[in-house]
């Protein structure tokens, strides 16, 4: 709630965190709300072998209210930005969305930058979108 008694507006949420940790044992879900660490962690370990994939059916409404919190809520959606880095990251499609022209330019014609920056945008794209969001409230 903001100083007005206003609940903020949804960022994240439950049901696509659900439906990524379908492949959570990528640590998908763990990506999409902001944990890079443990995501990582996930992708390598194959979820903690699994339990701690299991075991993250209990957090995930825990994780997306985390991500709430921390990310601002504007006009780009996370959930949009994310489809996009999934399906055409390659392709710089997620930066157009996010009004970075440039670098989606560069991406376009270098394939992710070979693929290096595709796993940075992994690692900051909540960041990302929230930046473009806070920017877009101010003009």
């Amino acid at each position: 709630m903001d100083a007005h008694g206003n609940r903020p507006a949804d960022t994240h949420s439950v049901a696509v965190g659900y439906l990524c940790w379908i492949f959570g044992f990528t640590g998908a879900h763990r990506f999409y709300y902001g944990k890079q660490i443990t995501g990582t962690l996930w992708f390598f370990t194959g979820g903690l072998l699994g339990i701690g994939w299991l075991l993250d059916l209990i957090f995930i409404p825990g994780m997306c209210a985390q991500a709430e919190r921390r990310y601002v809520a504007g006009p780009y959606d996370y959930t949009a930005a994310w489809l996009l880095l999934t399906f055409l990251g390659l392709f710089g499609i997620h930066r157009f969305y996010l009004g970075k022209f440039v670098t989606g330019l560069i991406w376009l014609f270098t394939g992710g930058c070979f693929g290096i920056g595709l796993l940075y945008d992994l690692w900051t794209l909540n960041d990302q979108v929230s930046e473009a969001n806070v920017i877009s409230t101010r003009l």
